[in-house]
């Protein structure tokens, strides 16, 4: 802020005092930074963990249902009403002829029959088949070859592989 003192032109000056309007700007550019990414997040959800699972990518077609700490659904990590759940699910798996799959992911604290809950809704609406996501325990990996085909580097932590052995006849 700067101040004429004495000289030519000793009127008012009609500057505008933008240092207040700069720190609201400041403010108001950290609160967003922070309430976004916590928005576009999806639900948090820490699933129980499990030793020999397979690695689950998840595919366009899809459909993940999410139930968070709170009993909270999201359907593909947008949050839905819980009361919609039933017409949500219905108006997916109607038109199918096939490929009736729901993964459902739930947060490990949550309370068993709020799961049943969510899975008998399901059940209730064209879903014929519910596949439970889990995360493998760190540490290990599946004793079953065939499902570490992502190798270890798809589980944080994990341990590495035992080279495999030499096939029938000695030479690799």
């Amino acid at each position: 802020m700067a101040m004429s003192v004495g000289g030519s032109g000793g009127g008012v000056k009609a500057e505008p005092n933008v240092v207040p309007m700069i720190d609201i700007m400041l403010v108001l550019l950290i609160i967003f930074m922070l309430v976004v990414p916590a928005i576009s997040a999806g639900f948090v959800a820490v699933p129980p963990q499990g030793v020999n699972l397979k690695p689950h990518p998840e595919e366009e077609r899809d459909q993940v249902l999410g139930i968070d700490a709170d009993g909270q659904y999201f359907l593909n990590k947008a949050p839905i009403p819980n009361a919609e759940l039933g017409q949500r699910l219905k108006a997916i798996y109607a038109a199918r002829e096939e490929d009736k799959l729901l993964y459902v992911k739930a947060h490990k604290d949550l309370l068993y029959g709020k799961v049943i809950d969510a899975l008998d809704i399901a059940a209730k609406n064209d879903v014929r088949v519910t596949g439970m996501i889990t995360d493998q325990r760190p540490g290990t990996m599946s004793l079953v070859a065939t499902d570490n085909l992502m190798g270890p580097a798809a589980t944080p932590g994990a341990a590495p592989a035992a080279p495999a052995a030499p096939p029938p006849g000695g030479q690799p």
